[in-house]
Formats: C-alpha cells, structure tokens, sequence
C-alpha cells in the first residue's frame, strides 16, 4: 500500500472515530455538565426540581434520546435532506460508474458477460433478434468489457485512479 493510500484511509478512520464517537460522548457529557450547572443551578425552580446532576442526566437521556430519534427519522424519511446527501455521495463516489474491486470483478461481470453472449448467440442463431435488440446487446457487452477492463461507464463528476 502507497504511503498516500495509508495517509488517506487514517485520516478516514481518525475523522469516523473522532467525529462519530469521541466527540458525540463528550459533546453530549459536555451539554449535560454545562446545561446542569450554568442553567438549572442558576434557577431556583429547576434546582428544585433536579437536586442533582445525575437525576438531570438520567432525565436528559431518557427524554433526548426518542427524540434524537424523532428527529433523526424526519430527516431521512420526510425531509429532502437525505436524499440530497444521498444524491452527493452517488456523484462523488466512483464506484458508481466502475466496478469495484474483488467478486464483482472477478467473478459476477465476467459471468454476466459470458451469459449475455451466449444469449446473444443462441437468438442469433434462432433468429430471434431484431436488429435494435442485437444491437442493444452488443453495446451493453461493450460496456461490460470496459468495466472489467478498469473503465467508466456513465459520466462521474470526476474520475479518481482507483
């Protein structure tokens, strides 16, 4: 592995690690600690009301996390948000005009290219193309061919040495 592809995947790893659950645990310790005790220690009503922290935290934890949920639904089911993300991730990634490495290209395209000219040559010898099907077929064994060879098919935004 280059020194650039091991550079990239941890600084990947680091960004998932830090940003998913090192930072969400303190991010949600550091709330807890400074809601308690800059806000509910500073109303006498609220103080009341949590007398001490780990009554707040429990209370905070079992009211935050269904609507975390809540919330967390709206935005991949009923916002247009996900699937804007969505859209993005499709246009960057290019796996999505190439095959990726390992039984998709080793094994299921070169097996549907063989199949797809067997089927060709069976039709063809039965007779039963037209010539807009055969050429269909040819393009599409076109396009398996160039995938396997490591080629794009379809048009990514930018297209990376993978």
């Amino acid at each position: 592995m280059k020194i650039e592809d091991l550079a990239s995947r941890s600084w990947y790893y680091f960004r998932i690690g830090y940003n998913t659950y090192l930072v969400f645990l303190l991010g949600y310790g550091s709330t807890l600690v400074t809601v308690y005790y800059l806000a509910i220690r500073n109303i006498p009503e609220l103080q009341n009301l949590f007398q001490r922290f780990w009554l707040f935290a429990i209370l905070a934890t079992v009211i935050g996390g269904p609507v975390s949920v809540m919330i967390g639904w709206v935005h991949t089911k009923r916002s247009g948000l996900w699937k804007a993300e969505m859209d993005i991730t499709v246009e960057a990634n290019p796996y999505y005009y190439k095959l990726p490495p390992g039984y998709w290209k080793d094994a299921a395209f070169p097996a549907y290219l063989k199949t797809l000219k067997l089927v060709r040559a069976l039709s063809e010898r039965a007779d039963l193309l037209t010539k807009e099907e055969k050429a269909e077929i040819v393009e599409l064994e076109e396009k398996f061919k160039t995938l396997l060879e490591g080629g794009y098919v379809g048009t990514p935004r930018r297209k990376l040495d993978l």
